[in-house]
């Protein structure tokens, strides 16, 4: 047994008054106590003075086969086995440096990261869609995941549950890092999103849908889709959400990933002007998630890592600080990338809060996140299913 204590303290819910004492023992959260509270006997504690402990943080949308290099995508048809493998051992090591201790993988090359990865020892939890469905020239084609029509779309869902996947992803749009695509265009009619939507939920799977395109997130919701990826709601004149939208994506209980975050990077000049041609800025997006968040919308931090080096691997914590940025409460924005995200990734039972049973993911970082949501960047300890890893943790192999 060993034990963490904090005297301040975020549960995956709410922040705890009197700090927190959690007791590891193996795997699993065997105690959570006040930070006062005395430990058994002959149990080592590992004090965080001047820290928060939380559990640690989940990025609800990664791309673990992405690099996050210039080319990180358009290579993916040049790798062997072996490059997949070190780039996901890579990007895992990345995750874990980052404070992030579960992942949602809605973007597989080669079902490399379903087939061979997410039954990892260690690393992150990893939730895994395998290749995203998309039409054979679409985005992110190359990724191995393109099919037409009603049955071959249904085929598609059963070859992914037949590979054991714990999500259903398809692009129901173009998309920014597909240069042959069309962003503000739709990808699939009504129809056939529904024939993936029903023939996932008779597996038991959710579907998680990218969507740029205001016209791709209204196919979303009449689809009953169970995320959103993005929600972009981009037009040719701007950014929209219609009167109405939020609230009927809040009513059928879709949840919204925004994949809000980046590092300051140069912007490759094919997506600054796609930008430029839906009239888009970055600013233009705060508003929008305010609204979302007003009408009741679940929202759950991510990044979409992997994809560029503007979203390397293990920055969720930008993603939480552009949640508060849009006005959403720190405790709200730090349970999108805790407790929310868990239940909506499926691993709620697993991960996500601290709390006795389940999986010793914790993270502590400097300083107080209620004052300073940057302090979520300033990390010193993850704790991984009970396992201690240092910050710069070597690739995963």
């Amino acid at each position: 047994m060993h034990g963490y204590r904090a005297r301040s303290a975020f549960d995956g819910e709410r922040f705890l008054p009197d700090g927190a004492l959690v007791l590891v023992e193996g795997s699993r959260i065997v105690g959570l106590e006040a930070a006062s509270s005395a430990v058994p006997d002959g149990c080592p504690v590992t004090g965080l003075p001047g820290a928060t402990l939380l559990p640690g943080l989940i990025d609800a949308h990664v791309h673990l086969c992405g690099d996050a290099g210039p080319r990180a995508l358009d290579q993916l048809p040049e790798l062997t086995d072996d490059d997949l493998d070190g780039i996901v051992g890579a990007s895992m090591a990345a995750s874990l440096a980052g404070g992030v201790t579960a992942v949602r993988d809605l973007g597989d090359a080669h079902w490399a990261v379903a087939d061979r990865h997410r039954g990892r020892r260690l690393g992150p939890t990893v939730v895994a869609a395998g290749p995203p469905i998309t039409t054979p020239d679409g985005h992110c084609a190359a990724m191995g995941g393109g099919a037409t029509g009603e049955a071959g779309l249904r085929r598609a869902v059963r070859e992914r549950v037949a590979h054991g996947v714990d999500v259903v992803k398809i692009m129901t749009s173009g998309g920014l890092m597909t240069r042959t695509t069309d962003v503000l265009a739709c990808q699939f009619t009504l129809r056939e999103l529904r024939a993936v939507v029903d023939e996932a939920h008779a597996a038991g799977l959710p579907v998680a849908a990218h969507a740029h395109p205001l016209a791709a997130v209204e196919l979303c919701v009449a689809a009953e889709v169970d995320s959103i990826e993005h929600c972009t709601c981009m037009t040719a004149d701007g950014l929209r959400l219609p009167p109405g939208l939020a609230e009927a994506i809040a009513a059928a209980g879709i949840v919204v990933s925004p994949t809000f975050a980046r590092v300051e990077t140069a912007v490759p000049p094919h997506i600054r002007a796609a930008l430029e041609r839906a009239h888009m800025t970055w600013e233009d997006r705060y508003p929008q998630l305010a609204g979302l968040h007003a009408a009741g919308v679940t929202l759950i931090a991510g990044v979409d890592a992997g994809i560029s080096p503007a979203k390397p691997h293990g920055i969720v914590a930008e993603s939480v600080a552009e949640l508060v940025r849009s006005g959403i409460p720190v405790a709200e924005a730090l349970a999108a990338a805790t407790s929310v995200a868990a239940r909506a990734c499926g691993i709620g039972d697993r991960t996500g809060r601290l709390a006795v049973g389940l999986e010793a993911d914790l993270l502590a970082v400097e300083g107080d996140p209620r004052t300073d949501v940057a302090a979520l960047r300033a990390v010193s300890l993850v704790v991984s299913r009970g396992q201690r890893v240092t910050p710069a943790a070597d690739a995963i192999s």
